[in-house]
């Protein structure tokens, strides 16, 4: 899951509210953001939201948040845990509302004015949450009622809530000098326009480095249709006659798997891995210098070494030694299995009188020659059986049924805002209805890359709302009658954003700042990796599996290749997976005197001094296109996934000890995790679903870095 950089600037919403009875609006009733919609579950009104709307709402929305935290702040009556938080979790509901659906769409179906609008709010919005943090008599307040918390009576939910409040206050710099305060606010205020920035320079070099080529013979070995959509794809560019190939988010691309004229595969590699890095109107090089010395200053003004020692504080690895001890503990095994993997790709190469050295622009077409031949098996056997609308009724939706008594009814009434969106009415076991589900799954040149989930309607028992919860993902849309055909790597993340859309559709709690996937952002993807565990389940997969024209199940003899290939290429995906994560750490643990000049130099030292400078294998995410870390929301946590792994594969090893797919175990992994939100620590809250902390041997097991 990743997050658009308007809604982390906008993260005070998040924190101070949704729902209740609000100021005397100076927004025309004619505004769609005005009330809340009064469609199911609140769900947004796309249909009547213009561009227009937006700027004025914010406006207000900002407005009417600040005179209701000044109210707070300035009550003359003595603070109580109602009159100072329950009042700051309720404020702020036109805010909320802007925020939750531009936020999302500005990742979703973007345009120019939402890019324009970005670029003016995100420091705006940086400021506004400033404003209210950085309030001494609101921080006075708070600080009141923490220090005779434990006299106070409070629920565990409410005690837990002022303890998350007073350390958000304090990480926000509530406790500094005025003249402190103005040298924050200055820097979260650039710290959000270059986030801006950088984000929208990823979207717009993606776009200009696609790879074009002059004849079809050159993407010999893609599908007549991909080239006949190639052929369109140019022509709607202004290069009729020419053939033009896309650049993803992600350093490798899908393409370089079938592509069989090296060159055209060299170029394709080298326009990706160059994005950002080689000069123009989107090059990054300088956004992330400013970003680094930016926040290695922000981390100095607090009191910390580095901008990670203050990241981490507040996750569950809690310091930048675990996440190094993480990283570098399976760094060398996951270089070595790579490094093994290449040497057998390299004997295929020498095979087929290849006369040259595996390059990374040779790894996926080779290394899927490799696995075929081992396991005897191409990965375009596997997509006939995996029909989108199957995988995800058949498959997802079933998964979620045995498990959990989940079931779903396609309606067609609620506007979207794309014409391929597609929503769901999610009933609970006992028929009533749980929440609304958006299903966004199509690529398109205004949506940004990867795959995510995000919430437009958070539940809360204190404001009285339920979810509306949206998964995205970026599967190319096939010609007009054409099925969708998944991946075996899009079908798993399918079940991996619904397993975000079940944190946030099982969300039980009282206040808004825990709902759904409100926690941790290492302990975030923990649920969501869990779900993929269905993807393979035996049942599931015969319930979905079958060829998209005849109905016929997949064959089990195909099937256990595909079972048992499962860790073949681990340590490439290891190592490009650790390579970024790494980079992320490097950057983030730099002290404010450290900061280079010179950002590839830097990221070559890097990966060569931390043993992940294997060329065939290039990180995951290289610095310039790095949007997990640049433009926020994974800045010195890209190593979550990985921690949140080693509590996935744990908990994977509970269900298999414990029977399965069974409805207890998905009752009590709901009532013990999917329900709580961030209502406890994260890892107590683990602790006592498994009774132990996790262990990491399953993750091992997993990634295939045990020793032979």
């Amino acid at each position: 899951m990743n997050h658009t950089n308007i809604i982390l600037a906008a993260s005070v919403v998040a924190v101070f509210g949704a729902a209740h009875a609000e100021a005397a609006s100076m927004l025309p009733a004619s505004n769609p953001f005005a009330k809340v919609s009064t469609l199911p579950f609140n769900y947004p009104v796309f249909d009547k939201i213009k561009n227009e709307d937006y700027a004025p709402a914010f406006a207000e929305g900002m407005r009417q948040q600040a005179a209701e935290i000044q109210a707070i702040a300035n009550n003359k009556k003595a603070a109580t845990f109602d009159n100072t938080i329950v009042a700051m979790e309720k404020s702020g509901q036109l805010l909320s509302r802007v925020s939750s659906v531009f936020g999302n769409l500005s990742g979703a179906n973007t345009n120019d004015t939402f890019k324009a609008l970005e670029r003016d709010l995100s420091p705006k919005l940086a400021a506004h949450s400033d404003a209210i943090r950085l309030n001494g008599k609101l921080y006075a307040r708070i600080k009141s009622l923490y220090d005779q918390r434990d006299k106070l009576h409070l629920d565990a939910e409410s005690k837990y809530l002022l303890e998350r409040y007073h350390t958000d206050f304090v990480r926000a710099g509530a406790q500094l000098s005025d003249a402190d305060k103005a040298k924050l606010k200055s820097m979260n205020a650039e710290l959000a326009k270059l986030q801006t920035t950088f984000a929208q320079n990823v979207l717009e070099e993606a776009n200009a480095s696609a790879l074009v080529v002059d004849t079809r013979e050159e993407l010999a070995g893609m599908s007549d249709k991909a080239i006949d959509a190639a052929a369109k794809a140019a022509a709607a560019k202004g290069q009729p006659g020419k053939f033009l190939i896309p650049v993803v988010n992600t350093t490798g691309q899908a393409n370089l798997a079938v592509l069989t004229n090296r060159a055209v595969r060299e170029k394709l590699m080298a326009l990706s891995l160059a994005r950002g890095s080689h000069g123009g109107t989107f090059d990054n090089t300088k956004v992330v210098l400013d970003t680094v010395k930016l926040r290695a200053e922000k981390a100095a003004l607090m009191g910390y070494p580095n901008f990670a020692a203050y990241s981490l504080e507040d996750q569950t690895a809690h310091d930048t030694t675990a996440v190094n001890n993480l990283l570098g503990e399976l760094a060398k095994p996951a270089v070595s299995n790579a490094k093994k993997e290449g040497a057998e790709i390299q004997q295929a190469i020498d095979k087929a009188n290849g006369g040259f050295q595996l390059a990374a622009h040779d790894w996926s077409f080779y290394s899927d020659k490799v696995k075929a031949e081992r396991f005897n098996f191409d990965q375009n056997e596997l997509r006939p059986y995996f029909e989108l609308n199957s995988v995800l009724t058949n498959g997802v939706f079933f998964a979620a049924n045995k498990v959990y008594g989940l079931s779903f009814k396609e309606r067609k009434d609620l506007p979207v805002y794309d014409p391929d969106v597609r929503v769901f009415d999610v009933f609970d076991a006992d028929g009533k209805q749980l929440a609304i589900f958006i299903a966004d799954f199509y690529a398109r040149s205004n949506k940004r890359g990867g795959a995510w989930m995000n919430a437009y309607v958070s539940q809360s028992s204190l404001m009285g709302t339920r979810p509306v919860v949206a998964n995205h993902l970026n599967i190319p849309k096939p010609a007009d009658g054409e099925p969708t055909l998944l991946t075996f790597d899009e079908l798993r993340t399918l079940f991996h954003e619904f397993g975000h859309a079940l944190h946030g559709m099982f969300s039980n709690v009282k206040y808004p700042r825990f709902a759904g996937t409100r926690v941790p952002r290492d302990y975030v993807e923990f649920p969501s990796q869990v779900n993929e565990m269905w993807s393979v389940n035996p049942v599931v997969l015969a319930n979905y599996a079958k060829h998209y024209q005849t109905g016929e199940a997949i064959p089990q003899q195909l099937l256990d290749k595909v079972i048992a290939s499962k860790k073949f290429n681990e340590g490439f995906r290891t190592t490009e997976y650790l390579a970024a994560s790494i980079l992320d750490q490097k950057w983030h643990q730099l002290g404010v005197s450290q900061i280079p000049a010179d950002v590839l130099g830097f990221e070559a030292a890097a990966l060569k001094e931390a043993g992940v400078d294997y060329a065939p294998v290039p990180p995951r995410y290289r610095t310039t296109y790095f949007s997990h870390t640049f433009a926020g929301g994974y800045s010195a946590g890209y190593y979550g996934y990985l921690w949140a792994e080693k509590l996935d594969a744990d908990a994977v090893e509970w269900f298999n000890e414990n029977g399965g797919m069974t409805r207890e175990n998905g009752d009590y992994f709901r009532k013990m995790l999917l329900s709580k939100g961030g209502t406890m620590d994260a890892m107590e809250m683990y602790r006592n679903f498994r009774g132990r902390d996790a262990r990491i041997e399953p993750l091992l097991e997993r990634r295939g870095l045990t020793e032979k």
